[in-house]
């Protein structure tokens, strides 16, 4: 697994429920520890969010878009000789 993947399926997430559980901190009565510090998750789940957004995921492989264009274009081939109609057709 690369550092890509293990970016887009555990780090990005991470610092999403980092900034969304600090801002319950802020709103909750119940604990004060939770309350005063919960502008320091938010803003360092805001940070960690800004950072991991910004690498790009695992580029896809040209062979699996060329096979899913190639099975586009042989379901329209295969429809237009069926007669019916297509999106361009009148």
């Amino acid at each position: 697994m690369s550092f890509r993947s293990i970016n887009q399926h555990y780090l990005v997430p991470a610092a999403q429920g980092l900034m969304i559980f600090g801002i319950i901190s802020l709103c909750q009565p119940w604990s004060e520890f939770l309350h005063t510090y919960g502008v320091t998750m938010t803003l360092f789940g805001l940070i960690a969010f800004m950072i991991t957004s910004k690498i790009a995921p695992d580029p896809e492989d040209e062979e699996s878009y060329l096979e899913e264009s190639l099975d586009v274009l042989e379901i329209n081939d295969h429809a237009g000789k069926n007669g019916s109609k297509t999106a361009g057709s009148f």
